[in-house]
């Protein structure tokens, strides 16, 4: 797997919506110990806490559906898609490039839940797309 600064090293990496992102992070580092790994706008903090990780996002409410999801990191993200899409996956986003080097698509599972798969494709300095590092690893 490609090693990207971009995104936090951990396989699977949990997705949680808060109201204000940069407020919750704050408080999961009082609270939990957790790290800030990188700050992207006001939308999304990703965190890291030994070693593992978690990203904080923006769209707290809506149910737990639409409050959460899971991304996982995977060699070939198109591969997968289809791999998931023949075994009843709901395709919401296919496999598409991000200027932070990850190839990702996102599925609905049978039961309702999100999960984004994510392929490094290219080692991005967060500040090219315009992240704030505070503590890569």
């Amino acid at each position: 797997m490609i090693r990207n600064r971009s995104v936090p090293r951990s396989t699977v990496i949990p997705v949680l919506a808060y109201d204000d992102p940069n407020v919750a992070a704050d408080w999961l580092v009082r609270a939990f110990g957790f790290r800030v790994r990188l700050r992207i706008g006001g939308h999304r903090v990703q965190m890291t806490v030994g070693d593992g990780a978690v990203i904080v996002t923006d769209g707290g409410g809506g149910g737990a559906g639409a409050c959460h999801s899971v991304l996982v990191r995977v060699e070939d993200a198109a591969g997968h898609a289809e791999r998931a899409q023949a075994a009843g996956a709901t395709i919401l986003q296919v496999a598409t490039d991000h200027p932070y080097g990850e190839r990702q698509y996102t599925v609905r599972d049978p039961g309702g839940h999100r999960w984004t798969f994510s392929e490094s494709i290219a080692d991005v300095d967060p500040a090219d797309w315009g992240g704030e590092a505070v503590e890569l690893d």
